[in-house]
């Protein structure tokens, strides 16, 4: 396996792969502002704030997980599938 290697090839290096500029460093004669400001406070306070016309659905979903129905096999099975196709 050792004698196949061609002792003749030039190494690889790290950089642009030939026939391409290399355009590592700054653009000349460019003054943009590529620094991205973003502000969480909207998203924060949007999060915070209770969505209208839950309070029913998460009340059902209290008393169903209290009642032990949701705890069949059939559902534990199609939860673990779901585990596994979509992710956690």
């Amino acid at each position: 396996m050792i004698g196949k290697i061609d002792t003749n090839q030039f190494p690889l290096e790290p950089g642009a792969s030939p026939g391409q500029q290399n355009t590592a460093g700054a653009v000349p004669n460019n003054d943009a502002d590529v620094s991205v400001q973003v502000n969480y406070a909207f998203l924060i306070e949007k999060a915070l704030q209770q969505p209208e016309g839950d309070d029913q659905l998460v009340e059902r979903a209290r008393d169903l997980l209290l009642s032990g129905q949701l705890e069949s096999q059939e559902n534990i099975r199609q939860a673990a599938e779901k585990i596994i196709t979509l992710g956690v």
